[in-house]
């Protein structure tokens, strides 16, 4: 029996993939949403496809919550560290805006968008609802102590900045949602693939892993009006 319906945006790459199948694990309703199909084939599964623009973003949103009226997660799961030309900044020398505007898109904009897409569902809905988007410890301002890779680190940063103003927002217009930025640590996926060589084996975390804790956290938050910033332990991160 379909106990909950989750959303995961994002669903064709490591942690979202792994996520579908986790939440489909557990008789969940998935509603999968990304750039391509993905091959995963069951009977509580619902796919759509998208380019990630802002229209595309507000229409499919439209249509899942006009077909899903309840819906109990919202996760997105892009997210971006290095392009075929650049790699995380060592120095200021390095620092190129095209990079830099690449990964705001991707790390910043495109989550921010998404809630802002299910704005008229969370506002509506009598269903609790967690809404949940991929940070880094990374992003964090207080917890820099070795510098370097500015784009990636201000992209996080931005993201954090835009949920933590959001929850204010949305505490004050008595909205049933839960904001979440989880850190899932060093995921083996293609993010961080070029630099696996520096991680100790029991630090690079399977995307079936990050897939359970995630779930798992998701489903433990307290609607007490604030943001949580969490790492996969389900520890706090200062912001």
């Amino acid at each position: 029996m379909i106990q909950e319906t989750a959303v995961v945006i994002g669903a064709s790459g490591a942690i979202g993939k792994a996520l579908v199948n986790e939440k489909l694990k557990n008789h969940t309703h998935v509603i999968a949403v990304s750039r391509a199909s993905i091959n995963i084939k069951h009977p509580y599964i619902t796919m759509y496809e998208t380019d990630y623009s802002q229209k595309s973003i507000m229409a499919i949103a439209d249509r899942i919550t006009r077909v899903n009226p309840k819906i109990n997660s919202i996760t997105v799961c892009n997210g971006a560290l290095h392009t075929s030309e650049n790699m995380p900044e060592k120095k200021i020398e390095s620092f190129d805006s095209d990079y830099f505007n690449t990964l705001l898109h991707v790390n910043t904009v495109i989550p921010f968008t998404w809630l802002q897409a299910f704005m008229p569902h969370l506002m509506s809905t009598e269903m609790p609802c967690v809404f949940t988007a991929l940070s880094a410890r990374i992003g964090s301002i207080s917890d820099n102590r070795l510098g370097g890779w500015y784009s990636y680190r201000a992209s996080k940063a931005a993201l954090n900045m835009l949920f933590k103003t959001a929850a204010v927002e949305l505490k004050r217009r008595k909205c049933n949602a839960k904001l979440v930025l989880f850190h899932p640590g060093t995921t083996d996926s293609k993010l961080s693939k070029p630099f696996q060589n520096n991680v100790p084996p029991e630090k690079l975390f399977s995307p079936t892993f990050v897939a359970e804790q995630l779930n798992k956290f998701e489903h433990s938050r307290e609607f007490n009006g604030e943001v949580d910033f969490i790492d996969w332990q389900g520890e706090t991160i200062n912001w």
